[in-house]
């Protein structure tokens, strides 16, 4: 009970160990999670803590998404969308390369919640920074009906079609624990 009480209560604020992680960083590139290293790996299996609005609008949370934006475009490691758990943050939150809007910007969504999935789905492949060196084919829904806050905490709702529905379902699932080589046949 006192477990479940004290979760409740870091879902209000950054904990201490999440804002040390941030700041430490300064909203440069932060080392990404990786499913070859034990520790790295039983951080990526769990669930991530919605956002408050509070730590949504903090000066942490603008570091976080200039963190996880820089390290997203490294070119050493670049990728088109990254969720919060992979640079060690256990909290509600994806940036997503919008391919399908234009000039493909990265666009970042709180508290995303895929709400409905097509019945058709595409095989396509599939990489991912937190699971280096390998890829492969994973099936997805066409499209997806996403709800989610903006940085400014206003709620949306929109059809996501094609490959940037794919990087969401992707994503999204970072926040639940699961990768996409769950999905490997």
């Amino acid at each position: 009970m006192l477990l479940a009480l004290s979760l409740v209560a870091c879902a209000e604020r950054l904990s201490e160990s999440e804002q040390a992680l941030i700041r430490r960083h300064g909203g440069g590139i932060m080392p990404v999670m990786s499913i070859a290293q034990e520790a790295d790996s039983l951080l990526l299996r769990r669930s991530s803590a919605e956002l408050s609005e509070s730590i949504a609008l903090s000066e942490d949370f603008a570091l976080l998404k200039a963190s996880m934006l820089a390290t997203v475009r490294d070119p050493g490691n670049e990728g088109v969308g990254i969720a919060a758990p992979q640079v060690g943050v256990l909290r509600r939150v994806v940036a997503v390369q919008r391919f399908d809007k234009k000039g493909e910007p990265f666009e970042f969504f709180l508290n995303p919640q895929i709400v409905e999935r097509s019945s058709t789905t595409q095989f396509g492949g599939e990489g991912c920074l937190s699971v280096p060196d390998l890829s492969g084919n994973v099936e997805r829904a066409e499209w997806i009906v996403l709800r989610y806050r903006d940085e400014a905490w206003r709620e949306h709702q929109e059809t996501i079609k094609g490959f940037t529905a794919v990087i969401f379902q992707h994503e999204v699932d970072h926040l639940d624990g699961r990768l996409f080589i769950d999905y490997l046949k």
